[in-house]
């Protein structure tokens, strides 16, 4: 049947181009990984490369009648361990990136819907065999992703705001059902803070195995000249961070305790330690939006 035999090659396309999307910034793939809080940090990383592999060979197996089957079966793990991982996000009411293809969709119904049909074309692949290659399969793989890629925009509630921080807490902090972090007019729950000294603190949370934690250092280190800065870490000490500009702090628990998700992320508040504003803080204007809304005051 042409739909079956065409299945392997849509399948391949869709494993390539995930691959594509991802391996521009692995580690900012690792960190989409570290938000699921399904595996230690440490291992983050490791996962990112190991889904990159998998994805990357399955693709090219799936194109080869001989090997087809097995590329197939792993396809299928891999959809079905995606599928498992954005159940779990969804029960535990995280506010996660799905990082399938890395772009900024946060994990949802939609995301969940995508990835379901997906593991049916996977299923379907697995089912074709080694079934040779026929030019209609072209048409028939590229309805097939059509499906996989359309139908789920029908699901309502598919987030469209990015995995590497959600908006900024308003002043009047209101927040919608996914959003986390702390809330303006809560303390900052952080061991170890050093001893304020300015009436507004910028605390930026960063972590050694992120990619965009590097990228956005010399910005917060550039906002020592307008207010103090003090960079957080939950990871020891490595001399990635703190070597030279803002202190760092560590941390173990510090996104836990005040419900952060993932790095970068910025946190301002007043010299006494209550929070005025709080966000992702994953490129210059992120940071600035979390600045704007600590600046704005809060209504009566």
């Amino acid at each position: 049947m042409i739909v079956l035999a065409s299945a392997p090659l849509a399948v391949a396309a869709v494993l390539l181009g995930a691959a594509l999307g991802k391996i521009r910034d692995v580690r900012a793939f690792a960190a989409t990984i570290e938000g699921y809080r399904v595996l230690p940090a440490r291992l983050a990383l490791p996962a990112a490369v190991a889904v990159l592999v998998v994805e990357v060979v399955a693709a090219a197996l799936l194109m080869v009648p001989v090997t087809r089957l097995w590329a197939a079966v792993a396809a299928v793990l891999l959809f079905a361990v995606f599928l498992g991982a954005m159940g779990s996000v969804l029960r535990r009411g995280l506010s996660v990136g799905c990082g399938c293809f890395g772009g900024r969709d946060l994990v949802g119904p939609g995301t969940m819907a995508r990835t379901g049909v997906l593991l049916v074309l996977a299923l379907m692949a697995v089912a074709a065999g080694p079934a040779p290659f026929a030019p209609l399969q072209v048409p028939v793989a590229a309805a097939l992703l059509g499906v996989a890629f359309g139908l789920p925009l029908l699901v309502p509630g598919r987030g469209r705001h990015g995995p590497r921080g959600g908006r900024a807490s308003g002043a009047a902090g209101t927040r919608g059902p996914l959003e986390h972090g702390p809330r303006p007019g809560t303390p900052f729950a952080l061991e170890g803070a050093p001893e304020r000294t300015a009436d507004r603190v910028l605390y930026a949370l960063v972590s050694p195995g992120c990619g965009l934690c590097t990228t956005m250092l010399p910005h917060f280190t550039a906002m020592a000249a307008r207010m103090e800065v003090v960079l957080v870490s939950a990871a020891p000490k490595d001399g990635s961070f703190g070597a030279d500009g803002p202190p760092l702090v560590v941390d173990p628990d510090v996104y836990d305790r005040n419900d952060i998700l993932w790095p970068p992320y910025a946190v301002v508040t007043d010299r006494g330690g209550t929070v005025l504003a709080a966000g992702g803080a994953a490129d210059p204007a992120q940071l600035q939006a979390v600045l704007d809304s600590a600046a704005t005051p809060s209504p009566s």
